[in-house]
């Protein structure tokens, strides 16, 4: 684990200070354990693993992203099942990094010649090929968008920038893009692998789900 600075121990003494003195039903998430406790009062009533921020910086067009879990005081603003994932830049800049490809933001009215003739272009809210017959066939809506040496990054609110199964049955927001869900990569659980949200079995969400209410205290130090 990388050592805290001094700010950061002053702020997890302060959010498990905080955590000690509420006896309402309250998360706790332990990021050095890397576990994860629901107490009421002084009963512990769950204790899983979480996966959390592992803690790496990624820098494309002037913008910096931190993966990281920040310690502090939230609330469960919002539960959701079978939730949608809807993909930050990040992902499309990690993913042309590790394939080696080029970065575009494909744009709602403005169509972008390929090489085979057609138009790549948004229609509605669906990305699609126009065929040089004027045929728009529209696109896979799981696939990234990839033609020749580039990948495209389909606008919000497209169903190609959503993708289904990623957080896995249920999901906890917490607000400022920070939440609680599954994975497929179970492996991840109890390691620092995230961008900075936490992820648990689903198992353990479907319990929180059931048992923790809208508006909880979530502690984590």
């Amino acid at each position: 684990a990388v050592p805290l600075s001094a700010r950061e121990r002053r702020l997890a003494a302060r959010v498990r200070e905080a955590a000690a003195r509420d006896t309402a039903l309250r998360i706790l998430v332990a990021l050095d354990q890397r576990e994860l406790h629901v107490l009421r009062a002084n009963d512990t009533l769950l204790v899983a693993p979480v996966g959390i921020g592992r803690d790496a910086m990624l820098v494309w067009e002037g913008k910096i992203w931190h993966f990281a879990t920040p310690r502090g005081i939230r609330t469960v603003r919002e539960k959701a099942t079978d939730p949608v994932w809807t993909p930050p830049d990040w992902h499309y800049v990690e993913v042309a990094r590790s394939e080696g490809l080029k970065l575009r933001r494909l744009q709602r009215g403005k169509p972008v010649p390929l090489a085979s003739g057609d138009l790549l272009e948004v229609r509605a809210n669906v990305a699609g090929l126009v065929r040089t017959s004027g045929v728009f066939d529209t696109l896979a809506e799981q696939e990234e968008l990839i033609f020749g040496d580039t990948l495209f990054i389909p606008p919000i609110g497209t169903r190609n920038r959503q993708i289904r199964g990623v957080l896995g049955r249920f999901k906890f927001d917490l607000g400022d893009g920070y939440l609680f869900h599954g994975t497929p990569d179970t492996s991840s659980i109890g390691n620092a692998a995230t961008h900075g949200c936490l992820r648990l079995h689903d198992a353990d969400l479907a319990w929180l789900h059931a048992n923790v209410p809208v508006g909880t205290k979530v502690y984590i130090h």
